[in-house]
């Protein structure tokens, strides 16, 4: 025969048992996975170009007379190679801190100018990188880290890396987000990537830089 002693224990005990589960059940908060597999539907081509003056901060590689700036990649061969974007109205007369192999010369710098889509065109004398002292951009994800799990941030950047190819300059893993950096993404690609994987996946940067 039970007595009120053992009744209050045992109801203690499934007590104890229901916030168990409960706690269980809650957790802490879990990961957004991304809602979809698909490509993000974005297409270069229907970017709005920057109205203004740029900025952009990288290798001028010149062969043979046709200059282009290299935002992404280069490769550490001599000369070095890249693929960037044509350069209209550059000039190396009075600029210093470049180098010259056969027909290819070539330095870092940060280079003004306006961007239509394809062609760079120098409005400004260009400054040795050595020497440029930029504004540290503000962080896109407002110093809060993702919460994106490592196994989906992976496959989203491989998908990414396949459906964007080399309109991705670099494309990385950081703080909880996929990062793409494009050449110039008027909010579309932003737009895109947010609408395939959801808010708070991928953030997407610009390498040229509003100044005007």
């Amino acid at each position: 025969m039970s007595t009120p002693r053992s009744r209050m224990l045992l109801a203690a005990a499934a007590l104890m048992g229901v916030l168990g589960l409960a706690a269980c059940s809650t957790g802490p908060a879990s990961s957004p996975t991304p809602t979809s597999s698909g490509s993000p539907a974005w297409d270069t081509a229907n970017v709005v170009p920057p109205e203004g003056r740029v900025i952009g901060t990288g290798m001028v590689l010149d062969v043979a007379g046709e200059a282009q700036l290299c935002l992404g990649i280069v490769a550490e061969s001599y000369p070095p190679q890249c693929s960037g974007i044509p350069l209209e109205d550059w000039t190396w007369e009075g600029v210093d801190g470049s180098e010259t192999s056969a027909d290819t010369t070539w330095g870092t710098y940060a280079v003004y100018g306006t961007f239509d889509g394809e062609r760079y065109i120098v409005t400004d004398p260009p400054i040795m990188l050595a020497l440029y002292d930029p504004i540290r951009p503000e962080d896109p994800a407002g110093g809060v880290d993702g919460m994106t799990s490592e196994a989906d941030l992976t496959r989203v950047q491989d998908e990414l890396a396949a459906s964007l190819g080399r309109d991705a300059l670099t494309l990385w893993v950081e703080r909880g987000y996929v990062w793409v950096n494009v050449v110039w993404d008027d909010g579309s690609l932003q737009a895109a990537v947010d609408e395939t994987y959801g808010d708070g996946v991928v953030i997407v940067t610009s390498a040229l830089r509003e100044i005007d």
